[in-house]
């Protein structure tokens, strides 16, 4: 599936004298060689500084983003490339997540809302892409990881993200999940099952290059789905091998990417994402980013200026009710307190890597793009140090 880029190279020429026509013809056949010789990749920002800032901007689609529902209940979020360039933005409020009694509650002036560059329902634009399908983690929802779910799309990938119903955050906070974690891949499949049979989204699709990105139990997610022959790798942020144990078997035998943050007490390194890493088959990819707790890899730390949902359950008098759930508070407030930084100095970061190794995945880059420890510039492309990087 790694495929060399195709190459035009035209050449103009003016003088038709026999000579000059052969040297031009040698001149031709150089650069052709040179060019599939060359261990350098296409793709990525032109005018980034350094092959660690490739994936750091968007990229050249607009975004587009849908909402559909699978036929047992739970939502779908779609995020692709549009057909048209657009000024558009969308935004999701975390507080239409919560339960109507809770949602009544939260009546603070404190942040609540996320906002994508990205045309609710517009136009795809007419190629096929490859796919993602995103699994969200505990108390989470669909829509979490926007800041990445919307730059992969711009970046010429279809993400596919629906609610789990078996731990979303609507019904995790009244105790009324439905189903397990061995439910989840199924979630995965059936949404994408659903967004091949959407006529206005069908036809976008590349199946033939499926990864899954999991964040936190959706690195568990990962996991499991990734023994479905259909998906070519995964990616698992702020995770590791959190399968049960009637759901745990052999790592599956698919590249894979491991990022994590090195203040994160809720998945640490130590105990969960290294020791996945080392399970993993070749190829795999370590990343720990300094300074990044579990929710530098979703939006919520940007919720309640800067201190997560929490920080909005507080703004609205809530305080009280969260000192019996200890366990509820320290979920929501890793990563968006001291010490750690501020999570719009991580999102780059992860951007970068998550877009650049799906693309090397897909075949769209021939080479892994600022990603590996010799990657020129990595150690001062960024805001926040990448203290650990290994591959195998």
């Amino acid at each position: 599936m790694f495929s060399m880029t195709n190459m035009t190279i035209t050449i103009d020429i003016l003088i038709l004298m026999r000579t000059r026509y052969f040297v031009a013809l040698l001149t031709l056949g150089a650069l052709v060689v040179s060019s599939c010789g060359s261990s350098s990749s296409s793709g990525g920002d032109p005018n980034a500084k350094t092959p660690a800032e490739a994936y750091i901007t968007p990229g050249p689609y607009s975004v587009g983003i849908t909402t559909l529902t699978l036929e047992r209940g739970p939502e779908v979020e779609v995020w692709y490339p549009a057909a048209e360039k657009s000024d558009a933005t969308d935004t999701y409020d975390i507080r239409d997540f919560t339960p109507e009694a809770i949602r009544g509650l939260l009546t603070g002036d404190a942040p609540a809302t996320f906002t994508v560059d990205a045309a609710r329902d517009a136009k795809g634009a007419d190629k096929k892409f490859p796919v993602v399908l995103f699994s969200h983690g505990a108390s989470g929802v669909r829509v979490q990881s926007s800041f990445l779910t919307a730059h992969l799309a711009s970046w010429g990938i279809v993400v596919i993200a629906p609610d789990h119903w078996s731990r979303d955050l609507p019904r995790a906070l009244v105790g009324q999940t439905v189903g397990t974690s061995a439910d989840t891949p199924a979630d995965l499949f059936d949404a994408l099952e659903l967004v091949s049979a959407t006529d206005s989204l069908k036809n976008m699709l590349d199946t033939n290059n499926i990864a899954i990105v999991g964040h936190s139990a959706g690195g568990g997610t990962a996991l499991l789905a990734s023994s479905d022959d259909r998906v070519d790798g995964y990616v698992s942020m702020a995770s590791g091998d959190l399968r049960s144990a009637d759901t745990a078997s052999e790592m599956p035998n698919k590249p894979s990417f491991f990022i994590a943050g090195s203040l994160d007490q809720i998945v640490t390194v130590a105990d969960r994402t290294r020791p996945a890493f080392e399970k993993a088959p070749s190829p795999s990819l370590l990343w720990v980013i300094d300074e990044v707790g579990h929710n530098g890899f979703d939006d919520f730390c940007t919720f309640g200026n800067g201190t997560g949902i929490i920080g909005v359950a507080e703004a609205s008098g809530l305080g009280p009710l969260l000192a019996g759930n200890p366990s509820l508070r320290r979920l929501g407030e890793d990563g968006c307190i001291p010490p750690a930084a501020d999570v719009q100095k991580a999102f780059p970061i992860i951007r970068h890597a998550v877009t650049a190794w799906l693309r090397n995945l897909f075949g769209i880059d021939k080479e892994p793009l600022g990603l590996l420890p010799e990657t020129e510039g990595l150690s001062d492309a960024y805001e926040l140090k990448v203290s650990t990087i290994e591959s195998k």
